[in-house]
């Protein structure tokens, strides 16, 4: 593969040369070891459960403030991206939030608790880091691709989280210590992990193909900063409709991440090891779908722009709609695990199919663009989460009314036209005609 300081035009994703697969491989990697802190605690909520003696109503403010930091975060850091880079913004958020994540075990209260799952929730906001640093490295062709696989290999983590998490733990149970305080012990280890990747990204990663940002500033002080990045986005409806789909797949999905292990658990009398792996099943498919989800966005944006990526963004929703509220229905572990397995692949498709179109919303704008969408993720979570607290219905309703309210948001997305090639280049044109005649 040719080496250039240009976006590439393809995707190799076998390749180690060249600024742009390197970074590639380190930010999949780098968002991957986020979600092992994000999610850590996950799997093993029914040992904190009754260690420190949680309530439903608890578990559940403890599941909204796991991704309610997320929210201002992911917009903070997607301006930080456009600012000031997102290879020294990835190394200060994994570097800070490992602090956190490894001290979460000195908690013995659900106060304390609940603090430290909000500052660890910060780390979500790697995702934003993630999809920009993609975005940059590679051409508008293969974009929706790279960061597909790119957001889909990282979301591997959340899966991963569930089934290995709970063998560190029975790791430390097995080495004698008692399970009140193995899991305190096995956040250590994804903790110390981030430190030490926060250094590993600083030191092999660059801004944009052609160098850092404080690099370009120097030979070119306006090629790097755009000013009012966070207004340019917001002013635009399309980011808008990419938040509410955002928070319809994404931001269920990190919800399930939170809920599945405990779930099945609890619903179908399953071992705890048992629970992690049929949870981890659903985070495991990131390895392909979000990745499918990017090629077929990419593919229809070839034939029919942006307007096709939007209608076939709005389908993929009303699927994963209809998928939830089966898997909300289902009576037994095999059905609920199909299905599950049918409403994963929707969902993970649209998010790949969302982060092909965000690039395209605003070049000049991209990381507040990606940091607004990416928020929409978590306040989607936030807004599942106030179902799963109340004591009044049950996980499986909560399932079907957010199978409703996919369906709805699928409704809004269909009837929005995210192409506004035509208008651009009209605009184009007319400047240059000023231009010309001034």
């Amino acid at each position: 593969m040719e080496i250039t300081n240009k976006p590439l035009e393809k995707l190799s994703i076998f390749s180690f040369k060249g600024v742009q697969m390197r970074t590639f491989h380190l930010t999949w990697m780098a968002f991957f070891l986020c979600f092992f802190g994000w999610f850590g605690l996950a799997p093993l909520m029914s040992v904190i459960k009754t260690d420190l003696g949680l309530t439903k109503s608890q578990i559940g403010n403890i599941i909204i403030a796991s991704v309610a930091a997320t929210v201002v975060a992911r917009i903070v850091i997607g301006k930080l991206c456009d600012t000031w880079g997102p290879r020294k913004t990835y190394a200060a958020l994994m570097g800070i939030c490992a602090f956190p994540v490894m001290s979460v075990g000195l908690v013995h209260s659900y106060e304390s608790f609940l603090l430290f799952r909000l500052a660890i929730g910060v780390i979500g906001a790697s995702f934003v880091i993630t999809q920009y640093h993609t975005s940059v490295m590679f051409d508008k062709k293969i974009v929706g691709t790279a960061n597909a696989v790119a957001g889909g290999w990282g979301n591997l983590g959340g899966g991963i989280t569930n089934m290995v998490m709970p063998l560190i733990f029975a790791g430390f149970v097995g080495a004698g210590y008692l399970p009140e305080s193995a899991w305190r012990l096995a956040m250590i280890i994804p903790g110390i992990t981030l430190l030490i990747f926060a250094f590993v990204y600083y030191f092999f990663t660059k801004d944009t193909p052609a160098g850092n940002f404080e690099d370009l500033e120097i030979a070119n002080p306006k090629a790097v900063k755009t000013k009012g990045t966070l207004a340019m986005a917001m002013k635009d409806k399309r980011t808008w409709a990419l938040f509410l789909a955002y928070g319809a797949c994404f931001g269920i999905e990190i919800t399930f991440d939170n809920v599945a292990a405990l779930y099945f658990f609890e619903n179908f009398d399953t071992s705890l090891a048992t629970a992690g792996i049929l949870a981890g099943t659903f985070g495991f498919m990131n390895i392909f779908a979000r990745a499918v989800g990017g090629i077929l966005a990419d593919k229809v944006g070839k034939s029919y722009g942006l307007l096709g990526k939007g209608r076939l963004l709005a389908l993929l929703l009303a699927m994963e709609g209809i998928g939830i509220a089966l898997f909300a229905q289902s009576d037994t572990v095999v059905v609920a695990v199909l299905t599950m397995l049918g409403f994963a692949m929707f969902l993970k498709m649209a998010n790949g199919v969302t982060y092909a179109i965000v690039p395209f919303v605003n070049q000049k704008a991209i990381g507040s663009v990606s940091g607004i969408v990416g928020a929409g993720g978590n306040v989607g979570a936030v807004l599942a989460g106030f179902l799963f607290k109340s004591s009044s219905i049950s996980y499986a309703q909560a399932f079907m009314y957010i199978g409703v309210a996919i369906a709805c948001v699928a409704a809004v997305v269909a009837l929005v036209n995210f192409d506004k090639t035509k208008q651009v280049v009209a605009e184009t044109e007319t400047l240059e005609v000023l231009e010309a005649r001034s």
